[in-house]
C-alpha cells in the first residue's frame, strides 16, 4: 500500500490517478481548491482523505501535508499535477496573466515539493511525478508563456532528480502531449486578453487550432492514468517520462533540429575555449 499526495485531483489526471490508487487499495490525501470538488469527484472511500489547498499558498501546502501524514503515516508519492494553460503571443500577454501562471505552475509546484520533502528526506523513500507537457521540451507559437513555465519545471526536476536520488527519493518529469481531458476548455486554459494583430499568422493561428483540438486530442487518459500508477512502482524510473506518440515525435524532432545546429555552428561554438597553451 502505498499513500499518495495529489493536487488538482478533482478533474482531469488528477481525479483518474486517485481513483485508480483507491481502487487498488491505496491511501490518497486529494486536494483541490475547494474540498467539495473533490468529493463530488471521488465520492467517499476509507482510503481518501479530501483536502482544500491552493497551491500558490504555502503555509496551507504544508498544512495539508500535516493532515495527510497525520492520518496516513506518510507520505510516498506526490503527484504534482495541478495547473493551467494560456494561450496568446509572448508580447499579448499582460504582467498580471503572466505571474497569475507561474505562481500556479512553477511555484505552486515548488512549495508544495518543499513542503513535502522533509517527511520523504525523513522517509528515506518516496518519489515525486511532475506534470510537465509536450510544451515542456518543445516550444511553439501561441504558448510562449505557458511552455516557460514547463521549462521550468522540467528544469527544477533534473535538479531535484540528483539531488535526492542519494536519500531513495525519485523524481520524474512526466511529459504528456494533447490528451482528450478538459485542458482546452476555458476551466484549465486562459486565452490572453489582448490581441496583436502583427501575430495573427502565428499565435493567432494556434488559439483556432486549439480549439478545434478540444475533446479529438489523441491521447487517452484513462491509459495515462494506468500508465502512471502502475509506474509509481518502477524500482528505478527515469528522470523524464514522455507519453503520447504526439510527444515522441516532438522530442525525436527536436534533438534532429539540435543535431542540425550543432553540425552548421560546431566550429564556431568551440572557437569560444581559451587557445591551447603550446607549452602544455
Amino acid at each position: 500500500m502505498k499513500t499518495w499526495f495529489i493536487t488538482g485531483a478533482s478533474r482531469g489526471f488528477g481525479a483518474r490517478i486517485a481513483r485508480l490508487a483507491l481502487k487498488r487499495g491505496d491511501n490518497v490525501a486529494a486536494t483541490a481548491r475547494e474540498r467539495d470538488s473533490v468529493i463530488q469527484a471521488l465520492g467517499t472511500h476509507p482510503n481518501l482523505l479530501a483536502l482544500p489547498l491552493d497551491v500558490t499558498d504555502e503555509g496551507q501546502a504544508r498544512t495539508a501535508v500535516a493532515a495527510a501524514t497525520d492520518r496516513f503515516g506518510r507520505i510516498d508519492v506526490l503527484l504534482n499535477n495541478a495547473g493551467f494553460g494560456l494561450l496568446g503571443a509572448v508580447e499579448e500577454a499582460t504582467g498580471e496573466e503572466v505571474e497569475r501562471l507561474y505562481r500556479t505552475n512553477v511555484f505552486g509546484l515548488l512549495g508544495m515539493t518543499r513542503a513535502v520533502l522533509p517527511v520523504m528526506r525523513a522517509q528515506r523513500s518516496g518519489r515525486i511525478l511532475n506534470i510537465s507537457s509536450i510544451g515542456g521540451y518543445c516550444a511553439g507559437p501561441g504558448l510562449g508563456i505557458y511552455c516557460s513555465t514547463k521549462f521550468a519545471v522540467e528544469g527544477l526536476s533534473e535538479a531535484l532528480y540528483h539531488e535526492l536520488a542519494p536519500l531513495g527519493i525519485h523524481v520524474t518529469v512526466v511529459e504528456p502531449g494533447y490528451f482528450r481531458t478538459d485542458f482546452l476548455d476555458a476551466s484549465s486554459l486562459s486565452v490572453s486578453t489582448a490581441a496583436i494583430a502583427d501575430y495573427s499568422q502565428t499565435a493567432g493561428t494556434v488559439v483556432t487550432v486549439a480549439a478545434g483540438l478540444n475533446h479529438v486530442q489523441p491521447g487517452d487518459p484513462d491509459k495515462l492514468a494506468q500508465v502512471l500508477v502502475a509506474f509509481a512502482d518502477v524500482p528505478n524510473p527515469p528522470v523524464r517520462l514522455p507519453l503520447g506518440s504526439d510527444t515522441v515525435a516532438a522530442i525525436e524532432a527536436k534533438h534532429a533540429s539540435d543535431a542540425a545546429i550543432l553540425a552548421e555552428w560546431r566550429d564556431l561554438s568551440v572557437s569560444t575555449d581559451f587557445a591551447a597553451d603550446p607549452a602544455g
